[in-house]
């Protein structure tokens, strides 16, 4: 590989990107960063009206962003989506897996139909939007999928998220395997790891006095002293999505501020 400068390794002008779950929170953060790298970036979000708004304000920065109406737990929808972009931009660069929710009820109170909501949208829709993304890719012969893992793939945070964590350990074991076998194909899959990040969601979350001593607790635990913020993992997005990371591919980045030390 020829030399290139740093400003050569992150300029992603030319290239599209898609981010599921873009509209908020470390989604919209890696929304920011990739268009800022030059990327056209594609916000796919249930939420119509947010999604829209972030297009807006981006569009007064002079970043080029469109939002497609997406559940990722629909196949229609992924397959759709993906049509989408194509039909825009007549490429798929790099796609970010990052939609997913995250409620907290303890397994002996937990019903399955909560259950499987869990499992439908950080799962099943993280796998169709990988399968969508890594056939597009592969049929152009090139790709970066990342997939927004948590560090609760690798250890539990606290109780009430085991269906939450049951379902990023499953990210983290796809992403190796989906990795495997397009790897030839000239697409890579890496995923991220956050730790507690400070997004509108758990913002949300400190209204309610039991989840607000949790958070309390567990952000005691982070040696940096402090939660993360959506740029923390954006900044991350963008090194895996450029040629900065050309060897990496399999990979689980943990960015925690240091908690799994603890």
């Amino acid at each position: 590989m020829s030399h290139r400068s740093i400003a050569q390794l992150f300029d992603l002008t030319g290239k599209t990107a898609v981010v599921t779950g873009g509209s908020m929170g470390i989604g919209y953060g890696i929304v920011k960063r990739l268009a800022e790298a030059g990327a056209t970036v594609i916000i796919a979000d249930v939420d119509e009206a947010e999604g829209n708004r972030k297009v807006a304000e981006l569009a007064k920065l002079q970043r080029q962003t469109f939002f497609v109406k997406t559940d990722v737990s629909s196949e229609a929808d992924v397959v759709a989506l993906i049509r989408a972009t194509l039909d825009r931009t007549a490429r798929l660069d790099i796609f970010v897996s990052n939609a997913g929710i995250y409620p907290q009820t303890p397994v002996l109170e937990m019903d399955v139909a909560l259950w499987d909501k869990i499992q439908a949208v950080n799962l099943r829709g993280m796998f169709l939007c990988n399968r969508e993304a890594a056939r597009s890719m592969a049929a152009a012969g090139s790709g970066v999928i990342i997939n927004i893992a948590s560090v609760d793939s690798v250890h539990p945070s606290m109780v009430g998220l085991a269906a939450y964590d049951a379902s990023k350990h499953g990210v983290w074991g796809f992403t190796k395997n989906l990795a495997l076998e397009v790897a030839k194909k000239g697409v890579r899959v890496n995923a991220i790891a956050p730790g507690g990040i400070r997004t509108e969601g758990v913002e949300r979350t400190m209204g309610t006095a039991n989840l607000r001593e949790n958070i309390k607790t567990f952000e005691e635990r982070i040696p940096l002293g402090r939660l993360g913020e959506p740029d923390d993992i954006a900044t991350v997005a963008l090194f895996l999505a450029s040629d900065a990371s050309a060897y990496m591919t399999g990979e689980l980045v943990v960015v925690d501020g240091g908690v799994l030390l603890s």
